[in-house]
Order: structure tokens, then C-alpha cells, then sequence
């Protein structure tokens, strides 16, 4: 465990809540490692290792990570104490006690054991990102505590979550929310930066002119890079690899559906600066080491087609930068109405 992490200092709290309700919503900025340990103070200080905590993970590429993490924290072999399943993968047994798995798997463990026997907490991580399948399976869970396991313990975690209306949903009554927990983590400074007003080169091309900006200052660290999907992560990489640059670089994609081999790239060391050009994946959940510039297209791709990013998820790229030391942040979104905020926002209906 990393007891220096910001969540550990609500540790006692977390505990205590949970030793007298079965019920718990938590508040947790991005980096404050409330997806590493949380599992963790669950498991030896709630259930005393008695049985099993089930952490729900909305990407693939976060809940593999996270098992990995927290295994290689409690100096455990993967899929010994600590495991993931996702689709097509199982890295767990039956001495696990600590599992991050997707909401499909959990749908699908509901089906083939509606009283979830041998789990004692289940954690939706990352509910910001909430869709039909985690609506499910938080319904379904409630009326599993409801109807016949007042034991198995239910925490709904998030970085930017309005908490209101969840802990309603999950009080005993509408006058009678249920707890309601906030870690106010740690944070270094950020310079932020927005690029040129009115810009009309396409985002491919000013993203690349900032990571070469960055070079060109001689600035340390790693870069990440968002952008709103697979086709301009392609063309960032082809921009940034046909610069005439001063140093070599790691250009790694990263999303949701390139193979677990290519996911791990972005969280291997190298004897390179790192350039990991990512989709909203690398938002939350999963933090990459050595990241000491970000820099954000402002965009998402989601239904309907790319817009640009709303301020909650243009707070959590800002994040990324935030957490480890001081840190540069680049806004290269495109727009007609520019404003400074703590999040690099530049465009007037985010």
C-alpha cells in the first residue's frame, strides 16, 4: 500500500462508515489514489480479509492496469491475491480477494450468482462515466443488499461526480442520504498555456507543434497527449514522426481496443522522452509515471459525433498534470471564445 497517497488521510473515516452501514459515497480527485488503495483499506480493515472485494472498472485498460498496480503493491503475483477479469481475459483464482473487473463481467456474475456468495464489498470506481450496463448492475446490486445480503457493502467513487444525487438514490429514504465522503487530494502547480486564437491548422498538427515547442524549451518529463479517437491519435503520431525534432522520441498510442501487449507500452519505462497520444482512457483510473505535460485537443469523441469536451472531463486531463509535481498544461482547443479557469476550457459552450 502507498499510505502517503491523499486518500489515506479519510482512511479512518472510509473504515468507520463502513463498519456501521453498508453504504458509501466517495469523492476523490484524480490521483488520489482512491482506485489503488480503497480496495485495499476495504479488504484488511473493513472485512479483515475475510472475503472478497469486487472493484468495478467502466475500461478494460483500467482494470488491468489497477490489477496489476495493486498486486505488485501488496507484493503479490498476478492473479494470486490480487487479480482482473475483462473479456477474453481471466487473471484471477481461488485465493483472490482483491478483483477489478468491467461491468459485463459483473452483469454476467449476477446471472450465474444472484447473491454474489463469497463477495463482501462491491466498488463502482469511476461512476462519472456511468452508461446502461453500470446503471444495471448498481440496481441490481442494491436490491441484492435489500433483499438478502444487508452484509455485502456498496461504494460509488468518482473524481467529479455530483454526489446529491447519487447518495439519495442510495439512502434508506429521500430525507435520509446515505454518507457521503470527500478526500481534497493533493495538487502542484500548473502553468497553463492555450494555443493560437482562431488556429485553423487541424488539432493533428497543433498538437504536434506543441510537443516540439515543448522539446525545443529543453523541458523534462514525459508528454501526454488527448485526443477524440483512433484517427487523430494516428495523425498526431504522423505529425509529431515527420518534425524535424532534437532528441528521438516514443510515440505510443493509446485506447480502449488496441491489444493488452500495445496498452502496456504507455506504462513501461523507456529510455526515451515518452509521447503517449491517448483518447479520455487516460482521463481516469490509469495514471502513467513520468507524465510532466499535457496537452488537450478539448475534445471527445462520444453520441453525437466529436465535440468539445464539457468542463468535468476538461478538469480531469488538467488533473493528470497535477499530481506528482510541478507541471505545464496545454490547450490547444479550437474555438471562438477563450477563458482561464483552473481546467484548460476554451470554448464558451463547455
Amino acid at each position: 500500500m502507498n499510505e502517503s497517497l491523499p486518500i489515506w488521510d479519510i482512511q479512518g473515516e472510509i473504515a468507520d462508515t463502513l463498519a456501521v452501514q453498508n453504504r458509501l459515497v466517495l469523492a476523490a480527485p484524480t490521483g488520489s489514489g482512491k482506485s489503488t488503495q480503497v480496495p485495499q483499506i476495504i479488504l484488511d480493515d473493513v472485512l479483515c480479509g475475510g472475503s472478497k472485494v469486487v472493484v468495478l472498472q467502466p475500461r478494460r485498460v483500467a482494470a488491468r492496469s489497477l490489477g496489476r498496480r495493486v498486486a505488485w503493491e501488496r507484493s503479490a503475483r498476478l492473479g494470486d491475491e490480487v487479480g482482473y477479469q475483462v473479456r477474453f481475459e481471466n487473471h484471477t483464482g481461488p485465493e483472490t480477494k482483491i478483483e477489478f473487473i468491467t461491468e459485463g463481467v459483473l452483469l454476467r456474475r449476477l446471472q450465474d450468482d444472484p447473491r454474489l456468495a463469497g463477495v463482501g464489498a462491491v466498488l463502482f470506481d469511476e461512476f462519472h462515466e456511468r452508461n446502461l450496463m453500470s446503471d444495471l448492475a448498481l440496481g441490481l446490486v442494491k436490491k441484492l443488499q435489500r433483499t438478502g445480503r444487508t452484509d455485502l457493502k456498496l461504494v460509488v467513487m468518482s473524481a467529479t461526480i455530483e454526489t446529491g444525487p447519487i447518495a439519495r438514490y442510495l439512502g434508506q429514504a429521500d430525507d435520509d442520504p446515505c454518507r457521503v465522503l470527500a478526500s481534497d487530494g493533493r495538487t502542484f502547480p500548473v502553468e497553463i498555456r492555450f494555443g493560437q486564437y482562431r488556429n485553423r491548422d487541424p488539432i493533428t498538427e497543433q498538437a504536434a507543434e506543441a510537443v516540439e515547442q515543448i522539446l525545443r524549451d529543453n523541458s523534462p518529463g514525459d508528454i501526454l497527449i488527448f485526443m477524440p479517437g483512433m484517427g487523430e491519435i494516428r495523425g498526431t503520431i504522423g505529425s509529431i514522426s515527420r518534425r524535424r525534432l532534437p532528441e528521438p522520441l516514443e510515440l505510443i498510442p493509446l485506447h480502449g481496443d488496441l491489444p493488452p501487449a500495445d496498452q502496456d507500452r504507455a506504462f513501461a519505462g523507456s529510455n526515451r522522452r515518452k509521447i503517449v497520444v491517448a483518447t479520455n482512457v487516460a482521463e481516469t483510473s490509469v495514471t502513467i509515471d513520468g507524465i510532466r505535460h499535457v496537452i488537450d485537443s478539448g475534445m471527445a469523441r462520444v453520441a453525437p459525433p466529436p465535440t468539445n469536451a464539457p468542463a468535468a472531463p476538461a478538469a480531469r486531463r488538467l488533473e493528470r498534470a497535477t499530481g506528482f509535481g510541478p507541471r505545464a498544461a496545454t490547450s490547444i482547443a479550437p474555438g471562438t471564445t477563450r477563458r482561464k479557469s483552473t481546467a484548460p476550457i476554451c470554448r464558451s459552450r463547455c
